[in-house]
């Protein structure tokens, strides 16, 4: 770190006999180099506020984004309220880390995508239906990993397929007929997986054999014979291997069966 110049976020060189923190220097709390609330290095920035968090709040309106936004970390919350509207999404990001999750809904609506994909990540599950329609598609996907169950069905047809399949790994066992006729084939793979055995029958005419693969693992026995002809050999041969397997069953079952009605 110390290959890194000491300049300002103007690009100007460091005075520290200008400094309005001479205590500081004297106390050792700052310095060139290492931390300093100048410098344009953010990590420098983080470690002055670290050693002397109680001048954060007098940073509140520096002019240099990165400034705000490491003051951010050390604020108390009233003052850490003055930032939630403040213009760079960087200083915005910082403050969603830490406001509390009641707080968080003012930002739901934050024009950076990152802010809301942080809000989205720490809002409570019961509060996420606000960001159900978010115009980003990750944001989406985070609001599916972590809402109740039982209101995945508003993503259930959502335009983007990676929302979809997470809706797919966590949605009710009713819904998965649906999301198993999704046009992406990974929607319908996630789907299946969680299936029932009893309703996988439909889907061994899938067209991605990676779908007719699942559903041949755990098909009942009757549907087995039609998947020994799969165009994919993987798919038949597992067909094969499972039919092979019920018929030794049964013979042996039918042998311990003759076998005690002579006893």
């Amino acid at each position: 770190m110390t290959d890194i110049p000491a300049v300002d976020w103007q690009g100007q060189p460091i005075d520290c006999s200008a400094c309005e923190h001479q205590d500081c220097l004297a106390l050792g709390t700052c310095g060139p180099l290492r931390s300093c609330v100048n410098d344009r290095y953010a990590k420098r920035i983080d470690r002055f506020f670290g050693t002397n968090p109680g001048l954060a709040k007098q940073y509140i309106t520096h002019s240099y984004f990165e400034v705000r936004a490491v003051a951010a970390k050390y604020l108390d919350l009233f003052q850490l309220n003055r930032l939630i509207n403040d213009q760079d999404e960087t200083v915005r990001a910082s403050v969603s880390l830490r406001l509390p999750a009641k707080l968080l809904t003012k930002l739901i609506h934050d024009p950076d995508r990152e802010v809301r994909v942080r809000v989205a990540s720490r809002l409570e599950p019961a509060d996420l239906s606000g960001m159900l329609h978010d115009p980003d598609y990750y944001v989406r996907v985070v609001i599916a990993r972590r809402i109740a169950p039982g209101m995945l069905f508003h993503l259930a047809r959502d335009a983007d397929s990676a929302v979809r399949r997470e809706v797919a790994a966590r949605i009710g066992v009713e819904w998965l007929t649906k999301l198993a006729d999704d046009s992406d084939d990974e929607v319908r793979l996630t789907a299946i997986r969680r299936m029932p055995a009893n309703l996988l029958p439909p889907y061994r005419f899938d067209s991605d054999w990676r779908v007719r693969y699942e559903a041949v693992q755990r098909l009942p026995t009757e549907y087995l014979k039609s998947m020994t002809t799969d165009e994919d050999t993987t798919v038949a041969d597992l067909a094969r291997e499972r039919l092979e397997l019920e018929t030794s069953l049964e013979n042996r079952k039918d042998a311990y069966d003759q076998h005690q009605s002579r006893q």
